[in-house]
């Protein structure tokens, strides 16, 4: 079974104008796997809706604790993509033994030519290939979360140069 914690971000279609705000959004991750037809068991929990951006440590430990208190061993993260790699980073380091992958995207999830489906889609299928550690999977790759950054110029993400 794949674990679903979702977070808000673009993936779920939310344009945040402000900080102060959001504009409403009725997509949801469920509607994207439906389209799909898939045929494996999960769950889907929603543990806040943010603009990556407004994410803290606390909610962070909150998505942490979530983690641990499921029994699945694989765990989906949808997450906004400005600081995808910060939390990433901050689960990474806890040696969690289990199977987590951050997906996002750069497209509204509400628009037609989002890039919400593959990105989404594709974290799945990684999930149940890789091996327990902390991952990124955006724009047809998989990151390790000790060397992945997003470039802002090019709104992809890459491998740090080591």
């Amino acid at each position: 079974m794949i674990h679903i914690f979702t977070t808000g971000g673009t993936i779920e279609g939310l344009d945040y104008i402000d900080d102060s705000g959001i504009t409403s959004s009725d997509v949801g991750i469920e509607d994207f796997l439906n389209k799909a037809n898939i045929n494996f068991e999960y769950t889907i929990e929603n543990v806040f809706k943010k603009d990556s951006r407004a994410i803290t440590d606390d909610d962070r430990k909150l998505l942490v604790r979530k983690i641990k208190e499921t029994n699945a061993t694989k765990i989906l993260i949808t997450h906004g993509t400005f600081t995808m790699e910060d939390t990433a980073k901050y689960i990474g380091k806890l040696n969690l033994n289990k199977t987590i992958v951050l997906v996002g995207a750069f497209i509204l999830g509400s628009s037609a030519e989002t890039d919400a489906p593959f990105n989404l889609g594709y974290a799945i299928s990684s999930l149940q290939l890789l091996k327990p550690d902390v991952y990124i999977a955006m724009n047809g790759q998989i990151f390790n979360w000790d060397n992945v950054s997003k470039n802002l110029e090019t709104n992809k993400f890459e491998r740090n140069e080591k």
